[in-house]
């Protein structure tokens, strides 16, 4: 597996871990080639960097930013909904989208915003109307994301654009993990030293595949481009001066904190 952190820094660069210390502190070393078009084996790792010291942007910039809602049966029964027959899918604005230890900001607007940890798939290969034997094909990797939510104005408005649309609802990262199973990875978001949910993507209702599949079957899906998979049970709201971590085995912790 290569850890990637797409976008490191202010100057737009790529880089990747040294695979050759892949058990240590990782060494970040400035990547020249798009990791979306270009094989690992064609890389060219120049100077290293220290990525404490570095402002890390998200890692990826989707065109596209999908979310799949109602995706685990327990979350489904918390918010007092049925279990969708079909991926319940939704669009995030690319406007909305945040790296590591940004602020997500809370609008004035709402008086009740939540998290919503998350497993991201980062689509890797074009796909479209792909069988779902064949969809892991087209995945790039995975990261981690919270699909921030105004719940206010999400049961106002009965459809999802304008509660999980604003500015900042969109933080992903650290990094991009490449070559994880995703059938079995835990799923965990912290606020404060507390852990609000835990969960495993082993009880998604839709499976990677399967979502792959099934969002390339209505629309292409582009190399870069994201679908957000779903949270598990233990959605809360969220306040200024809060920190906010989202964890998924495998990949790492998005770290946050959260502003008015």
């Amino acid at each position: 597996m290569t850890r990637l952190l797409y976008r490191l820094g202010p100057e737009g660069i790529y880089a990747a871990t040294d695979p050759e210390h892949s058990n240590e502190r990782p060494l970040v070393r400035v990547l020249h080639s798009d990791p979306f078009t270009a094989a690992p084996a064609s890389w060219r790792l120049e100077r290293a960097v220290d990525p404490d010291s570095q402002e890390l942007l998200a890692p990826v910039a989707p065109g596209k930013i999908l979310g799949i809602g109602r995706n685990y049966h327990e979350h489904a029964r918390e918010m007092g909904n049925p279990v969708p027959a079909e991926p319940l899918l939704f669009l995030k604005a690319p406007s909305s989208l945040i790296g590591p230890r940004a602020a997500v900001v809370l609008p004035p607007e709402s008086a009740r915003v939540e998290h919503e940890a998350e497993l991201v798939v980062v689509v890797g290969k074009r796909a479209k109307s792909v069988a779902k034997d064949a969809a892991l094909a087209h995945v790039f990797g995975y990261t981690c994301a919270c699909d921030v939510t105004a719940r206010d104005l999400q049961k106002k408005d009965v459809q999802f654009t304008r509660a999980k649309g604003f500015d900042t609802f969109c933080p992903i990262g650290p990094w991009i993990e490449t070559g994880l199973d995703p059938s079995a990875l835990q799923v965990r978001c912290v606020v404060n030293g507390e852990t609000r949910q835990d969960g495993s993507t082993a009880h998604m209702i839709f499976d990677v595949p399967t979502l792959v599949s099934y969002v390339s079957h209505m629309m292409t899906l582009e190399p870069g481009d994201v679908i957000l998979t779903g949270t598990p049970e233990g959605v809360g709201p969220l306040v200024a001066g809060d920190g906010l971590s989202v964890e998924v085995s495998g990949v790492g912790v998005l770290k946050l904190r959260v502003e008015k």
